[in-house]
């Protein structure tokens, strides 16, 4: 007789979160005591309902002599990749634990039932159940239902997150005069919003801003090397847009002498964040950052080659322009190769003088690192 497992999916992880429960969750008893802490906690949530219609099912299935086993998967509050790879790799655990060949789905909605492709793909589905919660009367008021369906963390930050930014960039505006430019800065925060969305950058904006906090109230030189930087380059910025911009150049020439102006503001930008991250590093650790030795060779090379580059191409071009003809003197000049030389050496000394320090410093800490893992292991064995 074919094994049938009856699979509870959780797929926003309520049950971890809420319940702090861990999942998969497998057998009778452990999904009563998921389904009893998750009661204790919140007991209007629908996976509630969902866990107890699959424990009915499992008693009803089991007085029918049928050979059943239950069990709930949980994913993660970042519905999507994250959350289905874990259901995944908990699928494939909980077919390794039961042995079962079929599987009768349960979810509490459309959004759980996203993972059926992935379950037929090592199970036969024979059945989905999609488990609905009875209401009274008095509860299917539609301002309750909006109130407890708000007041829950993913429909926060997805809902009420866009309109606070929107009311706060429109209101900063406001306050400056500027109600009219206030739309187009909505529109840019919204762009800005939906692409963090889009591309799931929530938790690096999260380590970033972590680091952020971190730097200030520690006083890393890396916080202040960055200020720093930032500053740098909106000076070089400004700059270079009022040395270009506001003259009688072609769009192409505009932008070709705008990054030859900021080209050395942002060497000298990637050379300050680089030196706070040494320095922090060292400060914390004792530790040298040997495989930062290559960026100030990197940094200059591009200063030297890029600034000349793109100084070169646009006289070029504004040449062309103006004499309705490409002229290549330009190129033939000892500035022009007297920059791409120094550019290009730069950059061999530092790939030469890197593949030495990787040989010498970098392999000596790895082999000092194997050395200490390997004491440690004999002493844990000998104890």
């Amino acid at each position: 007789m074919a094994k049938t497992l009856i699979l509870n999916i959780d797929r926003d992880d309520d049950f971890g979160r809420k319940a702090q429960v861990n999942s998969p969750i497998i057998g009778v008893q452990l999904n009563l005591d998921a389904a009893n802490k998750l009661g204790l906690v919140d007991a209007e949530d629908s996976d509630l309902n969902a866990i107890f219609f699959a424990l009915t099912l499992y008693y009803s299935l089991r007085r029918d002599g049928k050979d059943v086993e239950i069990a709930t998967l949980c994913g993660d509050i970042n519905v999507g990749v994250k959350s289905d790879q874990k259901l995944s790799e908990q699928l494939d655990t909980v077919i390794t634990v039961t042995n079962a060949s079929e599987a009768i789905v349960i979810s509490d909605g459309a959004e759980d039932e996203y993972i059926l492709p992935i379950i037929q793909s090592r199970l036969k589905i024979v059945a989905i159940q999609r488990v609905n919660v009875k209401q009274s009367k008095q509860l299917e008021d539609s301002y309750y239902r909006i109130i407890k369906l708000l007041d829950e963390d993913k429909v926060k930050k997805q809902f009420f997150l866009p309109i606070a930014l929107i009311l706060l960039v429109w209101a900063v505006f406001a306050i400056f005069g500027m109600a009219g430019s206030g739309f187009g800065a909505i529109l840019f925060t919204l762009g800005i919003y939906l692409l963090i969305r889009t591309f799931n950058s929530e938790k690096k904006l999260a380590v970033v801003w972590h680091e952020f906090r971190a730097g200030l109230l520690m006083g890393r030189p890396s916080f202040y090397t960055f200020i720093l930087s930032l500053v740098i380059i909106a000076v070089s910025v400004f700059y270079a847009y009022n040395n270009t911009f506001n003259k009688d150049y072609p769009l192409v020439v505009m932008i070709l002498k705008f990054l030859a102006e900021i080209t050395w503001g942002v060497v000298a930008a990637g050379l300050l964040t680089a030196f706070g991250r040494v320095s922090d590093v060292y400060i914390r650790e004792k530790k040298v950052l040997w495989s930062y030795w290559v960026v100030p060779f990197s940094l200059f090379a591009f200063g030297f080659i890029g600034s000349i580059l793109f100084d070169t191409f646009s006289d070029v071009i504004w040449d062309y322009y103006k004499t309705n003809g490409f002229l290549i003197e330009k190129f033939y000049t000892l500035s022009f190769w007297g920059y791409i030389t120094a550019g290009i050496i730069i950059v061999f000394i530092g790939a030469v003088s890197y593949h030495y320090i990787k040989e010498q410093y970098m392999t000596e800490q790895y082999e000092v690192d194997i050395e200490q893992q390997t004491k440690k292991l004999l002493t844990d064995q000998a104890k």
